[in-house]
This record gives C-alpha cells, sequence and structure tokens, in this order.
C-alpha cells in the first residue's frame, strides 16, 4: 500500500493506494495549525472514506445472481478492499484505477474499470469517479461515496449544535435498513426547513436514506467550526449515517443502494442501478467544499 499526499495552501489531503480512500483532510487554519476534518478510524469503524463499488449496502444472502448463478459479494462490494494503480499528475492531483482480474470475476463476472481522480481547487476536493465497460456483454452497477467527517468539527463545542442544511426543501419520506436491507416500509422525513439537526439518536436504526432527494448539495457545520459542502451532480441518492460511540458523520452520495428485504433474482434487475454496454464509460463527480468559521 502507498500513500499519495496533495497539498494547496488551502488543503492537505492524503489518499491510500488500497482502495483509492481518502486518509486525512487538513484545513490549514490561520492561527490554529491544520484542522483534521477526516474521521482517523477506530473502534466504531475502521474505514475512513471507502469508495462503494460495484454494490451499495448489501445482496440478499450477501450474493449476486448472474444467469442464474450465484456470485459471493459482501457489504459495499469489493473496491474498498482492492490495491489501485496510481498516476501521480501533479502536486495537486492524482488518479487511481482498478481494473477487473480473476479475484474480482469471483464476485462480478464482468470485465471493468474504474478510475478515481482526486485534484484540489482551492478549499475543494473534486472527486471525479469514472466506470467504464472495456468488456463484450453489458454490465449493471453501482457506485458511491462514504466519506466520515469528524463530529464534532475543529472548534465546536461539543456534538450537540451540528446541523446538515440541504440545498432545497426535502420533503419525501425516507428509507432505513432492516439487518442491512431495504425496508419495505418508508418513514418521516426528519428535515425541516431544508435542516437537518444532528443527533446520535437519528442513526440508531442505521443510515438515513434520501432516494427521492431533490438536493445535489448539502452543507455540514456548527457555530465556531469550519462547514463542509458536499456537492453530488451525478449521484440521485444520498445516505447519512454514524455509529457509537464513533465521533463521525458520513455524508454518502450513491447511485444505487443496497437491495431491499425482499429482492430476489438476477441482479441486473435490481433497481437503482446504471448499466454500461460494450465500451461504455461513465463519469460521476462530487465536491468537498472547505470554509473557514466566520470570523
Amino acid at each position: 500500500m502507498a500513500i499519495v499526499e496533495l497539498g494547496n495552501q488551502h488543503l492537505t489531503l492524503t489518499i491510500n493506494s488500497k482502495g483509492a480512500e481518502m486518509a486525512s483532510l487538513r484545513l490549514n487554519a490561520p492561527g490554529r495549525g491544520d484542522q483534521e476534518l477526516l474521521w482517523q478510524a477506530g473502534e466504531a469503524w475502521h474505514r475512513r472514506a471507502p469508495v462503494l463499488f460495484p454494490i451499495i449496502g448489501r445482496m440478499p444472502g450477501d450474493e449476486l445472481m448472474h444467469r442464474e448463478v450465484a456470485y459471493p459479494i459482501t457489504q459495499h462490494g469489493f473496491a474498498r478492499d482492492r490495491e489501485f494503480l496510481f498516476d501521480r499528475i501533479s502536486d495537486t492531483e492524482v488518479e487511481f484505477t482498478l481494473d477487473d482480474s480473476p479475484t474480482t470475476r469471483i464476485h462480478f463476472p464482468f470485465s471493468f474499470r474504474l478510475a478515481v481522480r482526486f485534484e484540489l481547487v482551492d478549499a475543494t476536493v473534486r472527486v471525479t469517479q469514472t466506470v467504464s465497460n472495456p468488456g463484450s456483454e453489458p454490465f449493471a452497477a453501482s457506485l458511491g461515496a462514504h466519506p466520515g467527517f469528524v463530529w464534532p468539527l475543529p472548534g465546536a463545542a461539543g456534538k450537540g449544535q451540528h446541523v446538515i442544511e440541504f440545498e432545497l426543501p426535502e420533503a419525501a419520506p425516507i428509507r432505513r435498513l432492516e439487518q442491512g436491507l431495504l425496508a419495505v416500509d418508508s418513514f418521516p422525513n426528519p428535515v425541516i426547513d431544508r435542516t437537518l439537526k444532528l443527533d446520535e439518536s437519528l442513526f440508531e436504526a442505521d443510515a438515513v436514506i434520501f432516494d427521492q432527494l431533490s438536493s445535489r448539495s448539502v452543507r455540514y457545520s456548527a457555530p465556531g467550526a469550519p462547514s463542509i459542502t458536499v456537492e453530488f451532480p451525478d449521484f440521485p441518492i444520498l445516505g447519512l449515517w454514524s455509529k457509537a460511540p464513533g465521533e463521525f458523520v458520513c455524508i454518502e452520495p450513491w447511485f444505487g443502494m443496497t437491495a431491499a428485504s425482499d429482492f430476489s433474482g438476477e441482479y441486473d434487475k435490481k433497481p437503482h442501478q446504471f448499466v454500461l454496454g460494450p465500451s461504455e464509460s461513465r463519469e460521476f463527480t462530487y465536491g468537498v467544499m472547505i470554509e473557514h468559521p466566520a470570523s
């Protein structure tokens, strides 16, 4: 495993080649030193910002069915545990790539390439994820990001005043999980006036899933702390998650989500996925913008 560091006058970002996973995101705060914004792994959750591919969440029985053959696949897929190759483009940009192999085809029987490019632009991390199909048959897949940000944010007075503000009003019901699969029923939306007040009790039933989302950006903030805006123009679904006693909150743009508890049959029939034909590619972008607290 290699660690790549990118930096400019605003941010320092480190990425692990294993999983193409962000390992650290530090804000250069004048007079305050570097402030770590990314969860640094621990007892509650041993990851920091995994890439989710080729599934998000779980499949029933942890199996993917293709042409009546069952392929074992674990939660969130295998990309987060694979070693990526990388090409350092500059001090502020790097691209990681993962190609299919005999090992990946045990779990996902298709040819693919997944490229993850990170770029620092002022106080923003831009991430471009590109999925390509170099094979001779189409495949369906899901793709997501899972960054965990520190909670409380540096400079905040504890966890209680943190909020997530949505770009647009969000009134549609949300979804929850049952044993890792999507519950059949929907639940009332906890967002009030575009604002979600964060509380550990929100996550007692696992992730909060917005599958009828209007917004394509959210802002995570607290008084006296830097704010984090996550923009995700290419992702129609958002997951929010935390787990006690971890002091983090995950803001997760998704294309796709976990299978429903009553889903069965061929993998390509699972809702919310994208499909790539032979020689096709699709690009998905998101950004993480950091702002200093108002003086």
